[in-house]
């Protein structure tokens, strides 16, 4: 490390001192906002006390992730948190495009592991006493994803973890570079809208939709704007909560998923706690959370897919860049028609 890196990053973590003790409950992500800087060059102030930073070798880390027993999976984007518990079981890491999946009934996770570049082990102390995780980030410093410990979770087993994963490099700083901006939409008289629309009638899976997306060349809310209306139905930006209510009212299972550049995560059951409280719209279950930041949310669509088991539902949300941050499906595997109380529930949503 030159001379002036330790310095800025001394200069950091002093400044990160002295707002923690004005702002004792803020956490560390936003702190880093306030502080201008991303939550990865933050958490990374702290490797040598409670903070060790990983080896890259993301992949055969997840093969090991199992061994810490019942954890709780952490995955957000700037609007919604969500938090599911289980185990990591089932790693499926050779996949095409360097994706890699849990497909299990707590952890399920679609992971796209060129967007995993900074991995730490951290300790932090809290009321409820250590709070120990493996903390993930993408190339800027952005956090990708999250797995903490809980109390009962084999701790011996996470200590192993941590020492099998150090990295030769505890230096306080993090090498990161800048994303690459995100393409803007190629204007819509470019697009053969006739030739999406007919492609989208002809859709046999949910999955061929995001191919139908790069063969047409066409953003996803774009897409929404010039399908069928038949097939998508803009509903209030906050029909989420109204959605939420009811399906724990009706006890109708649902499919909650939320992702970043890094990992979409999904909870797949019932919901049953809805709270509102200050600004927050949460799902507080035993083994799953949920968090949406009412003032973020910019949008939402009711939106209908054709597949061979028949029409598939979902609750698409956009925050207010017009970026999909959350969907919202009945209970459903391939092969099996969409259940009849998620398609009345969401004729209800759009009727109200």
């Amino acid at each position: 490390m030159n001379t002036a890196t330790e310095k800025t990053q001394t200069n950091l973590k002093e400044r990160y001192i002295e707002f923690k003790k004005e702002n004792p409950k803020v956490r560390i992500k936003d702190a880093a906002e306030k502080l201008g800087v991303s939550e990865g060059e933050l958490l990374a102030t702290s490797v040598g006390e409670n903070v060790v930073k990983l080896k890259d070798n993301f992949k055969e880390l997840l093969h090991d992730l199992h061994t810490l027993g019942y954890v709780m999976a952490l995955t957000r984007n700037d609007e919604i948190v969500h938090e599911r518990k289980g185990v990591y079981e089932n790693a499926q890491t050779e996949m095409p495009h360097g994706m890699a999946l849990f497909v299990n009934p707590d952890i399920d996770l679609r992971i796209f592991t060129k967007c995993w570049h900074h991995g730490f082990a951290a300790e932090v102390e809290n009321p409820r006493g250590t709070l120990r995780s493996i903390q993930i980030f993408d190339q800027d410093g952005t956090a990708v994803h999250k797995v903490y410990l809980t109390d009962k979770s084999d701790l011996s087993a996470y200590e192993k973890l941590v020492e099998k994963y150090k990295s030769e490099d505890q230096t306080t700083t993090l090498e990161m570079t800048t994303k690459p901006e995100k393409k803007a939409d190629r204007p819509d008289s470019e697009i053969d809208v006739e030739g999406f629309r007919k492609a989208w009638e002809e859709m046999k899976d949910t999955h061929d939709f995001f191919p139908m997306l790069g063969k047409f060349k066409v953003g996803r809310k774009q897409a929404l704007r010039l399908a069928d209306e038949k097939f998508v139905t803009e509903v209030p930006a906050d029909s989420y909560k109204w959605l939420l209510e009811k399906a724990s009212e009706r006890q109708v299972p649902i499919m909650v998923f939320v992702g970043n550049d890094g990992i979409i995560q999904i909870h797949t059951g019932e919901v049953e706690k809805v709270v509102e409280a200050r600004g927050w719209f949460n799902v507080l279950d035993e083994k799953f959370n949920l968090h949406i930041n009412q003032e973020e949310i910019g949008s939402a669509y009711v939106v209908r897919k054709p597949t061979e088991d028949g029409i598939v539902t979902s609750l698409e949300l956009f925050n207010k860049k017009d970026k999909d941050i959350a969907l919202f499906f009945g209970k459903r595997k391939p092969g099996i028609p969409e259940r009849e109380d998620w398609r009345e529930l969401i004729a209800d949503l759009e009727n109200r």
